[in-house]
């Protein structure tokens, strides 16, 4: 898939994105034409882009598209301008200096004399930054800051030192959103988006550099907090409700001003799916109160932050019809279509359902009504990476096209990404259908860094492709020779969550350990459900069939393992009490995870957080036979 083109001049690429093949923009009066060898057709999927050139939002948006369109026609000669640029920029660096490069920037001698790294190669440099060495050991450019990984298990968040020019690149990835959301969706000039985003408290290192997770940095920066009036990205939450670092406050502020402007809200969101899920839980628990600051006027005394209590006190008047209306949608504890509901112009909900959140899918469908969920972004506190051009397909079949001018990307075979000397592909270099891993190098310094994310290439947009989000790379569950990943977890427990549908009940968390102080040891699962009809709640028997569902739609090697060789024992479902997931994402932020970036750990090993699960367990399921496995033959 090598093309030829020529050198794009450098202001085209310095801040960049890259996107995909399932269709192509085009920013004219043109129809948007597409080729739908991917995705399938939609009501949305043929609009123009027919706004006038007069209009100065539609200007806009026809040059974020072209920008688009250019990036990815010339997608493998951005990619080779961004390594040339980031290799001279950092030519003097510690890191690249060891590696003998003698100021080259030609991909060739960067491939031949530059190693794959891990964190783990990285983290004695990283040591160093943290404990005040301001020599350029990773970037030409002073380190402005660590930007920290989610941190939702036991293990210490890692720190990814950042450059302030990448705040800029970042912010140029987000102005791209609406332009592409547009296309699909029209009129969300006409009202607002009702997201729930918050901070985390801040840490320093030893010299006093901030650290903080990435959207902390965001949403504290100079580039969000005087960001330009966009009709198209007016939020019912004030600034001020996002910046308080009181979790509670910031969410009961930004709820409190979500129900105010209810009839304005064209659009719901959060970061990931966790979190509007949590939002809506969090209603469950005070919708009362909200509705009595609604009625009065006043703000409840719970918010003792000066600015929140200013800025909501400006649009905080009493209001008696919108009380009895929220207290009328709520008193009943029935929770099925809430967000249409309360929010009734709503048209799509902007969440990442992608990997470990696609197990929220179901939980959102039932709060929302079904509504289309759009996941516009792929981005990490490495790199932000990509955007989603076809937003409204199902999520399933959502794909992200890697801008080329974020970073300089390469790619490892999955088939060989075990090892030791892989062979790594060029981003032009990549084949339908297959399975990568993604190795970044970076402005900020990071150089053939791997991610640890597994891509497949489901299409192309020009030259660019598009990628599916497979798995993290690590897997979840081992007892002894079987090895269980994150999507196959995923899989099984859909397979046997649908035994519940009958019952009227369904899997809203789930979390994962392999149990070795048993003998054999097994997979424990922990199950939060919600059981809509209690006097037809599933049988000890129906949930220990969900137990043997599970084991049948695990791998032949896990099979095998329980019937062959009995070196694993049957798996066990424990349900725990509703509310107990709530209280795990509690007690990781209060161990220092973000509560933007939290995600529910699908398999857990510390001893705290499976005392606390296992605390709150009511009742205790094992498979009651083994699965069907019969030696598997080899053509």
């Amino acid at each position: 898939m090598q093309t030829s083109v020529k050198t794009l001049p450098k202001q085209h690429y310095s801040f960049g994105h890259h996107f995909s093949r399932g269709t192509s923009i085009k920013p004219t009066n043109s129809p948007i034409h597409k080729t739908h060898t991917i995705f399938p057709s939609s009501s949305h999927t043929n609009m123009a882009v027919d706004c006038a050139i007069s209009s100065p939002l539609c200007e806009k948006d026809a040059k974020a598209l072209h920008f688009i369109e250019e990036m990815t026609k010339h997608c493998d000669s951005v990619q080779e301008n961004v390594l040339s640029e980031i290799l001279a920029q950092n030519s003097g660096t510690e890191y690249l200096r060891q590696w003998n490069l003698n100021g080259a920037t030609d991909r060739e001698t960067f491939k031949s004399k530059v190693p794959i790294s891990t964190y783990e190669d990285l983290q004695p440099y990283i040591q160093r930054i943290a404990n005040g060495d301001r020599s350029p050991i990773f970037s030409s450019h002073p380190i402005s800051e660590f930007l920290t990984s989610s941190g939702t298990s036991a293990g210490e968040r890692k720190l990814m030192p950042t450059i302030a020019a990448e705040m800029d690149r970042r912010q140029k990835l987000y102005s791209l959103l609406m332009p592409v959301m547009n296309l699909y969706v029209p009129g969300l000039d006409k009202g607002k988006g009702l997201y729930f985003l918050f901070i985390k408290a801040e840490t320093k290192t030893p010299s006093g550099l901030v650290a903080r997770p990435v959207l902390t940095s965001y949403y504290k920066s100079h580039q969000f907090k005087t960001r330009p009036f966009n009709p198209y990205n007016v939020y019912t939450s004030p600034n001020e409700t996002i910046l308080c670092v009181d979790a509670f406050q910031s969410m009961y502020s930004q709820m409190l001003c979500g129900l105010i402007y209810r009839e304005q809200v064209l659009r719901c969101g959060a970061v990931f799916a966790s979190g509007l899920v949590r939002a809506i839980k969090f209603l469950q628990l005070n919708w009362q109160e909200l509705a009595r600051d609604i009625e009065t006027g006043n703000v409840s005394p719970k918010i003792t932050d000066p600015e929140i209590r200013a800025c909501v006190s400006k649009i905080l008047k009493p209001g008696q019809d919108l009380a009895w209306f929220i207290r009328r949608e709520c008193c009943e504890g029935n929770w099925e279509g809430i967000i249409t509901r309360i929010w009734p112009n709503t048209k799509y909900l902007d969440v990442i359902v992608t990997g470990a959140m696609a197990q929220y899918i179901p939980i959102l469908d039932y709060y929302s009504g079904g509504l289309p969920k759009t996941c516009t972004m792929y981005a990490s506190s490495e790199c932000y990476f990509g955007l989603n051009l076809t937003p409204m397909v199902k999520p399933s079949e959502v794909c992200y096209t890697v801008m080329p001018n974020m970073g300089y990307f390469e790619f490892i075979p999955n088939d060989q990404s075990r090892d030791p000397t892989p062979l790594l592909l060029d981003l032009a270099d990549l084949e339908l259908g297959k399975e990568y891993e993604l190795v970044i190098t970076t402005y900020s310094g990071l150089c053939r860094y791997r991610v640890g994310d597994i891509l497949q290439v489901k299409g192309f947009h020009n030259s660019a492709p598009q990628f599916k989000f497979i798995r993290r790379k690590n897997v979840l569950l081992s007892i002894d020779a079987d090895k269980t990943d994150e999507t196959e977890l995923q899989t099984a427990v859909e397979n046997a969550s649908e035994l519940l549908n009958k019952f009227n009940t369904k899997v809203i968390e789930y979390t994962s350990y392999g149990d070795t102080t048993t003998f054999p040891g097994h997979y424990v699962i922990y199950w939060e459900l919600l059981i809509k009809d209690p006097e037809n709640a599933p049988s000890d028997d129906v949930l220990g069939l969900c137990c043997l569902d599970m084991e049948e739609s695990l791998n032949s090697v896990y099979r095998q393992s329980r019937v062959a060789d009995n070196s694993i024992g049957p798996l066990e479902i424990r349900v725990v009490k509703n509310g107990t997931f709530e209280e795990l994402m509690d007690y990781a932020i209060s161990r220092g995870a973000s509560i933007n970036q939290y995600k529910v750990p699908r398999c857990v090993s510390f001893t705290p957080i499976t005392e606390l699960l296992d605390s709150r367990v009511i009742s205790v399921h094992f498979s009651p036979a083994p699965p069907h496995w019969t030696p598997e033959r080899h053509f």
